[in-house]
């Protein structure tokens, strides 16, 4: 059954890594609508620059939230959704503010917008570093 129109879910996410490009790592939390608690996840990737990592992060945020989203019945929609993060290269490109010149940024940028398409409402917040390091912990 579908949810009511203007449920809202948020992303809060972060990726990065040691070197650029070098072992990379990202955590999201993802708060889904009418969820009393938030998810925490925490990722680990192969050699990327900190930049893909943001990325990889995001999408996997993304594909979290679509696969609780349809197993709950809930239509995108329906769905305002908060996407916060202290990467302002990723949240201006998806915000459609800058345009994505790297190639290897492209892949993830068009997985992105892919699973965007639908929402009801995505709203794109930038945080300062020590927030988001706060909230997720690293």
């Amino acid at each position: 059954m579908p949810g009511p129109r203007g449920a809202q879910a948020d992303i809060l996410f972060d990726g990065g890594s040691r070197g650029n490009p070098g072992p990379s790592y990202g955590s999201y939390r993802l708060k889904l609508p009418g969820a009393a608690t938030p998810k925490l996840c925490r990722l680990s990737f192969g050699r990327l620059t900190s930049n893909e990592a943001e990325y990889a992060t995001l999408v996997a945020a993304l594909e979290d939230l679509d696969r609780d989203l349809e197993q709950s019945g809930t239509r995108r929609q329906d769905v305002q959704l908060e996407i916060r993060g202290d990467s302002q290269l990723v949240l201006a490109q998806l915000a459609g503010e800058w345009r994505v010149r790297n190639a290897r940024l492209r892949s993830y940028w068009g997985r992105a917008t892919e699973l965007l398409e639908g929402f009801d409402a995505v709203r794109y917040v930038r945080l300062p570093r020590w927030r988001v390091v706060q909230a997720l912990g690293h």
